[in-house]
């Protein structure tokens, strides 16, 4: 399956070898958008969750999909293709649940891509109004969605060599915040690990904590979308989802630690809940100077670029799958003559997102209280029900052809991060009023949503399968390894 990089639109397939194990953990960590996840998402998990425990819930959850990632690179060896859950959950249980876990997929990647540019718009906004440029957030939307766009017609390392120089700015910012807590001794209590002992771990309002923790990791399952575009993707793609998910849960860990020990585990809870939205800012204020408050601003933007970048190239490569295998219009199947990128369902891909943020822009939505915190709950409720389907894809995979892998990786580790997974499913839809920040009728149908687009997703399948049995029997066979 080589096809050199200049492949004609004809061939149908990625540009192979177009890029590495660090472009690929620069897509994973820069869609999980460590600057946005740690200034937004880790407050309220202070101030409504366990406190001071929130490092050690970051441990926690990074335990969790380290071994769904067990299974889940296994299966990598042995089914490879851009369509990822779609093509596991496929050569796994059945083309009916593949393509309604495909459903699901675009269902969450594109709701979560619609919050990003909610959330992008609004503080690009804030930022140049202060420079007397005021635009609605929309427009800044829109105008971010074309770079997004431009970026995602090039080959695919182009889009790899923004999001590195995004990712490393970021994470530069946070840790120079928090080497600055250490240095100065921790804060009122000094240096301690009381943030990682269970009995703080495991207090009250741990599973609060997790519903916000959790939602960090979105995106680290990408790896094995750009399976057909890197070099020997059975050890590519394992490596680089292992990396991926240690970078990400070791770093919110260390940041969540450090700003705990500068407020003190004792007070972080009760300062996180009273000031929210300074909560990160006020403690670079005081430890770095004003200058760094103001940076970390300039880069929330920069890291929300990135976050949307990347989730942008995830939802073009399903497309891209949907439309080679026929289940969607075929010429989403095409790629680029020189770029080899799947740039007729980029296309397609940005006009549905320009239509969703135009259509919440004339109903008067709120950018953070509506855009971004609905589609977000709805996004995590999908990625969660879509991995918890792939776990099961991953047994019985492996259950007609164990391919000479033990039961470790073939039954036990999938079996695990499946109750985990459930579990936390769980967690979010019973804690789902705050996780969106409202309660309505529109939040409250956000799970039987994601039920109804994949029962949708397996009718479609078996319409297929009656209209036309020769089509239906060569889904997934394209993404045979």
């Amino acid at each position: 399956m080589t096809v050199a990089k200049s492949a004609p639109a004809s061939t149908g397939r990625l540009a192979r070898n177009s890029v590495g194990i660090a472009h690929i953990i620069f897509f994973v960590v820069a869609a999980a958008a460590p600057l946005t996840a740690v200034v937004g998402a880790t407050p309220p998990a202070f101030a409504f969750g366990n406190g001071a425990g929130v490092p050690g819930a970051f441990v926690l959850a990074g335990l969790l999909y380290l071994i769904f990632s067990v299974g889940f690179t296994t299966m990598s060896r042995h089914v490879g293709g851009a369509g990822a859950f779609y093509t596991y959950i496929t050569q796994g249980i059945g083309k009916p649940a593949g393509v309604g876990g495909a459903f699901i997929a675009l269902l969450t990647y594109s709701s979560v891509q619609i919050a990003v540019y909610g959330l992008l718009g609004l503080f690009t906004h804030n930022m140049m109004a202060e420079f007397g440029v005021d635009l609605p957030w929309y427009a800044w939307s829109l105008g971010f969605l074309v770079l997004v766009h431009l970026a995602g017609q090039r080959n695919i390392a182009f889009s790899g060599a923004i999001l590195g120089v995004c990712m490393v700015a970021e994470i530069v910012i946070l840790l120079l915040l928090n080497v600055a807590i250490l240095v100065a001794g921790g804060g009122p209590e000094g240096i301690n690990l009381t943030s990682f002992e269970p009995s703080t771990v495991f207090s009250a309002g741990l599973g609060v904590t997790l519903v916000f923790v959790v939602g960090s990791f979105i995106g680290f399952e990408a790896t094995a979308i750009f399976a057909e575009e890197v070099d020997r993707p059975e050890k590519t793609i394992p490596r680089a989802t292992y990396v991926s998910v240690l970078l990400i849960a070791v770093f919110y860990a260390f940041s969540t630690w450090t700003i705990g020990l500068h407020y003190g585990p004792s007070k972080v809870q009760e300062t996180a809940a009273a000031s929210l939205d300074a909560f990160y800012f006020g403690a670079a204020t005081d430890v770095l100077g004003a200058w760094s408050a103001t940076t970390m601003n300039l880069l929330l933007i920069t890291s929300l670029f990135a976050c949307v970048l990347s989730f942008h190239n995830t939802l073009n490569r399903y497309f891209f799958a949907l439309g080679r295998e026929g289940l969607a219009a075929r010429v989403l199947g095409k790629v680029h003559a020189v770029h080899g990128s799947p740039y007729v369902a980029g296309m397609l891909q940005s006009a549905s997102a320009a239509l969703v943020i135009i259509a919440f822009a004339l109903a008067g939505q709120d950018p953070f209280a509506v855009v971004f915190s609905y589609m977000s709950a709805l996004t995590v409720i999908g990625i969660l029900t879509v991995q918890a389907v792939v776990c099961i894809a991953v047994i019985l995979y492996f259950r007609k052809n164990s391919h000479g892998h033990g039961l470790w990786q073939t039954l036990i580790a999938p079996a695990v991060s499946f109750v985990g997974l459930v579990g936390a499913l769980g967690l979010v839809i019973s804690n789902l009023e705050l996780l969106a920040g409202a309660s309505n009728i529109v939040v409250d149908s956000f799970p039987l949503i994601v039920a109804l687009v994949g029962l949708g997703g397996m009718i479609f399948a078996m319409r297929i399968k009656g209209a036309d049995p020769v089509r239906y029997a060569a889904l997934g066979k394209v993404f045979e390894a």
